[in-house]
């Protein structure tokens, strides 16, 4: 299977994406600029987390206009997975790959930690190596993650089974701590209407080997691997 990770002006989570790919499951991986106009046949597009065109005007806004991202809307609307990572789940927003908006963090402050989130879909495409409630560890840097959507919006997402994860408190936190970004519905990540599209706030590809404090983020990339495959 060939993964294509787009690389945007400011992208900081394009290697680590990559990295997640060859060296997590051994699979191909290529770098797509974000002034290409080909996917070079890529099964699976990642866009990475970071700050595209340094957040001018609003995360996301500006991303959403590169040329790559035409290829990366046909993509997803052929029915092919698009993960959206941080920046990238802006990004996707931004393009109307996904429904809703990340607003600043409500503390007003950029955030980076390990938090814990709670798999509320363990049979999407994204999900299916996970276990149904399953709480996991992986890490956010963002400070535009809260996600917002009017009331409409967030009843079909819940309805739908499309809230991926929820920010959820461990042991160790209060149950007034645990939403590290005010998100609505501590929505930390959805799919969209076909299921083929992931965003998420957190960092999946930053966790990948317990060496680097948790490997929970490794069972995404292999559910797509799965699934795409079979």
């Amino acid at each position: 299977m060939k993964f294509g990770i787009v690389t945007f002006p400011g992208s900081n989570g394009d290697y680590d994406a990559y990295q997640s790919v060859v060296e997590g499951l051994g699979e191909k991986a290529v770098y797509l600029w974000h002034k290409d106009h080909d996917l070079q046949h890529v099964d699976v597009v990642i866009l990475p987390g970071g700050f595209s065109y340094g957040d001018y005007l609003r995360a996301g806004a500006i991303a959403r206009f590169s040329p790559i991202m035409r290829e990366v809307v046909a993509h997803a609307e052929r029915g092919a997975p698009v993960l959206a990572i941080c920046n990238g789940f802006q990004i996707a927003c931004e393009a109307g790959l996904l429904p809703g908006a990340l607003l600043r963090n409500a503390s007003l402050k950029f955030v980076c930690a390990p938090v814990s989130l709670r798999v509320e879909n363990a049979s999407s495409n994204f999900t299916s190596a996970y276990g149904a409630n399953q709480l996991i560890t992986l890490p956010i840097a963002h400070g535009d993650g809260r996600y917002s959507a009017d009331e409409e919006t967030l009843d079909r997402l819940e309805g739908d089974g499309r809230v991926a994860f929820r920010y959820a408190p461990d042991a160790l936190q209060a149950a007034e701590s645990y939403n590290p970004n005010g998100s609505m519905r501590d929505i930390a990540g959805i799919l969209n209407a076909g299921g083929n599209v992931l965003g998420m706030m957190p960092h999946p590809e930053r966790a990948i080997d317990s060496v680097l404090g948790s490997a929970d983020g490794l069972p995404i990339i292999e559910s797509i691997l799965h699934r795409v495959a079979a």
